[in-house]
């Protein structure tokens, strides 16, 4: 019997050792597409927002933790995850691209770009993680919705369920206020971290 379970025992842990190789191997092989493939995601993301900078350029002294506390004071559960100072022809900063994750979705987080010039002007925003219902809470990545957001300078949106009566009110997704408030919310974030940070340019 006590043979039995230490040749069992035997059997599953070269088992183990066997998937782990396996597994790593298959980490190891995939890592750098799956990170290229991302990379390439959010640089798709970056030049939509931006489609005038010629170049993406992470602004070095972004402090994630820092970024979550200016959050916390202002009263948004939203993560910013990083800022990228986009860039013309000649090299001169024209603005900054920050990448948000709104918590407050009705189906799961949604991360996004946003692009915001020098002078606050938003350029509208690009999704790149997004689980919200078809049909209805991921109308928020059609031109119908997100359009609202372009062109506009304002400290903050607010979202209103009929026609906008100012530059800074959004007309809800019919059907999904809760999306419509969190891609609003995660603007107005990023709006928050633009004024208290970054402008004013990066120099």
């Amino acid at each position: 019997m006590n043979k039995k379970i230490v040749h069992d025992a035997l059997i599953l842990f070269a088992f183990t050792l066997v998937l782990g190789f396996v597994l790593g191997l298959v980490y190891g092989i995939t890592k750098d597409p799956i990170e290229a493939a991302d990379l390439a995601a959010a640089q798709a993301a970056y030049q939509q927002v931006f489609a005038d900078a010629e170049q993406f350029a992470e602004y070095e002294e972004f402090d994630k933790e820092a970024a979550a506390s200016l959050m916390e004071e202002n009263g948004y559960s939203d993560d910013i995850n990083g800022v990228q100072v986009a860039k013309d022809g000649s090299g001169s900063d024209i603005g900054y691209v920050i990448t948000v994750t709104a918590k407050d979705g009705s189906q799961a987080n949604i991360t996004f770009s946003v692009g915001i010039r020098n002078d606050g002007t938003v350029n509208g925003y690009s999704i790149t993680s997004i689980a919200e219902t078809p049909g209805l809470g991921d109308k928020a990545k059609t031109e119908e919705f997100s359009g609202q957001f372009a062109d506009k300078q304002t400290d903050s949106f607010t979202v209103v369920k009929q026609a906008p009566a100012s530059d800074s009110e959004i007309e809800a997704i019919s059907g999904a206020t809760i999306t419509s408030r969190a891609m609003t919310n995660g603007v107005n974030a990023c709006i928050t971290y633009f004024q208290n940070v970054l402008e004013g340019g990066a120099n």
